[in-house]
């Protein structure tokens, strides 16, 4: 099974953060950065994690963050199957 699949039939859905930060030599001016991962809704703990990630080890400072998810697979979208065949 595919490992981005699992995730979402878990309740992750495929969210995208434009973080706005502040770039360190020139603090006025503000710089963006696009995150993409699977995340749940509405807690964000792996986004989070990332921002945390980000105060702890970079430069520079965030500003604001924009969060945009989305869910990839649907109920509807899902069906099981019974028997795979190959005809050769």
């Amino acid at each position: 099974m595919d490992h981005r699949l699992v995730p979402q039939l878990d309740g992750y859905r495929l969210t995208v953060a434009e973080i706005f930060y502040r770039l360190p030599d020139h603090p006025s001016l503000l710089q963006t950065f696009i995150w993409q991962d699977y995340d749940l809704v509405p807690k964000y703990p792996v986004l989070h994690g990332f921002l945390a990630f980000w105060r702890e080890n970079l430069d520079g400072e965030l500003h604001s963050v924009r969060v945009a998810s989305r869910e990839v697979i649907t109920p509807d979208e899902i069906s099981v199957v019974d028997a795979q065949y190959t005809l050769q």
